[in-house]
């Protein structure tokens, strides 16, 4: 079992949170904004990077909110790290992925009457375990990733 790595961000306004309806193995489903960690790349920049790919909201990450590892169908096992932060005002002319049909702010209530549409379980647990209150510093994560090599126009400091 080699799990996918995935973030996702929670992200609340006035009692609502921000989700997306997009297309996903052949189903219309709702989810946070959410998406794979790409090759090179830190989980926050990850997480900044899907955000505005599937909302055009350029996301500010606080806190992470949770680790979740689900197996879902297929066999298939992913591991989400979702953190809690906050928007700033949509960039216009932002172009979303291909599989977002919308963005959409909605109530916990809402996810709750529509559990049959979410994407995985996942959604609708990091909503409960932000509204518990679960916060975990950004200093949780540590990225021991490679320096890339400079480019041949840079200088070595």
């Amino acid at each position: 079992m080699k799990p996918d790595v995935t973030v996702a961000a929670v992200v609340e306004r006035d009692g609502r949170f921000l989700v997306v309806q997009e297309r996903a193995a052949r189903r219309v489903v709702l989810n946070q904004p959410a998406g794979h960690l790409e090759e090179g790349e830190s989980l926050l920049q990850a997480v900044v990077r899907e955000t505005l790919e599937e909302t055009g909201y350029p996301f500010v990450p606080e806190a992470v909110t949770g680790l979740y590892l689900w197996r879902g169908p297929g066999e298939r096992t992913f591991l989400r790290v979702a953190f809690a932060g906050t928007v700033g005002d949509r960039v216009n002319g932002a172009p979303l992925d291909r599989a977002i049909i919308r963005t959409a702010w909605v109530t916990q209530e809402h996810l709750r009457g529509r559990e049959a549409e979410l994407r995985s379980p996942m959604v609708l647990r990091c909503i409960e375990d932000y509204l518990r209150g679960v916060r975990y510093p950004l200093e949780l994560l540590n990225h021991l990733l490679p320096v890339p090599s400079p480019g041949p126009d840079s200088q070595d400091p």
